[in-house]
């Protein structure tokens, strides 16, 4: 019998029934580095949005420890997309991010944007530098991950079809993107901190290509300056040539959370939920047990299931 590849299994899954699957295929096997990318991408047009800057400038999460805070979001987020939402783990991960964000008052109409976030920009990403664009399967299937674990967020009013939800991220960003000191605190402490991950010399370059990357709006909103067109060619020509080289490779046979998992830079020895949130929260946040188990109503994407669909793909 031929293996499918991770690919060949997600055209024959149901992006609404088998969305968890489908998502977990897509990111761990599919598109390891380009959905770490976007989602980077995502984390930066999110501070674009002046109420959204306030708050985290509030915190001061992002300003004095923005590798922790940066590690931590990507642990929660790869834990829900490698086990699913209803799982014990993909449960614990959504309970440990709603009681740490429980002490703000976050707007439900900020919570949607950023949410929108998690979907589209993944999409976009790949439409311009993907070694491949998500397939209808792929967009729908994302739509509804996301849409289930906004539910078990507690966010309200979530668009009921993924274009209502794209006219929503759209409409927001006309509204609400504009230029804040906020902003550019923000941007200006995670850049930096992206900047660090390189060699010294070659930062002022990493600082350049990343300005490159972003349009108009967001280099406005950020009071971050505009690259020359030389400048915007040249990052896209680099994306251009790795997007066709990826093109060549044989699919990955093992999946990308536990290598990302040893990436983390806060936690060189491993992370566990007890040390996930901010320091000054940890005390109150491990006292509470996190929700085992999955939510009332059964999950739709159970460990075996998972596991099957992966031995199928390797």
């Amino acid at each position: 019998m031929k293996h499918l590849q991770p690919f060949d299994t997600i055209q024959t899954l149901d992006p609404i029934q088998d969305h968890c699957q489908i998502c977990r295929l897509s990111v761990g096997y599919e598109f390891a580095w380009e959905t770490t990318r976007a989602l980077e991408y995502a984390l930066l047009r999110t501070f674009c949005a002046p109420s959204v800057s306030r708050l985290l400038q509030q915190t001061q999460e992002f300003t004095h420890r923005p590798q922790k805070r940066y590690d931590d979001t990507g642990f929660i987020v790869t834990k829900i997309l490698q086990w699913g939402y209803d799982t014990p783990e993909g449960a614990t991960a959504i309970d440990r991010m709603n009681r740490m964000h429980r002490r703000f008052a976050i707007a439900n109409e900020d919570f949607l944007y950023v949410l929108s976030t998690f979907i589209y920009e993944p999409i976009r990403w790949n439409a311009r530098f993907g070694w491949r664009p998500y397939c209808e399967t792929e967009k729908l299937a994302l739509y509804y991950f996301w849409r289930a674990v906004g539910e078990r967020m507690g966010i309200q009013s979530i668009p009921e079809t993924y274009e209502a939800f794209e006219r929503y991220n759209c409409n927001y960003e006309a509204q609400h993107l504009r230029y804040s000191e906020a902003n550019q605190h923000i941007g200006d402490a995670v850049l930096q901190m992206m900047t660090n991950w390189f060699p010294r010399w070659t930062r002022s370059l990493v600082k350049s290509n990343t300005y490159a990357l972003l349009d108009d709006a967001m280099l406005n909103a950020l009071g971050w300056p505009q690259p020359t067109p030389r400048q915007r060619q040249r990052v896209v020509w680099a994306m251009k040539t790795r997007q066709r080289l990826v093109r060549r490779l044989w699919p990955r046979r093992r999946d990308s959370f536990t290598d990302y998992y040893q990436r983390l830079r806060s936690y060189p020895n491993g992370a566990d939920w007890q040390n996930i949130g901010p320091p000054g929260q940890l005390s109150a946040l491990n006292q509470t047990q996190p929700m085992k188990g999955a939510t009332q109503g059964g999950s739709r994407c159970p460990f075996h299931r998972l596991m099957q669909i992966t031995q199928h793909s390797s």
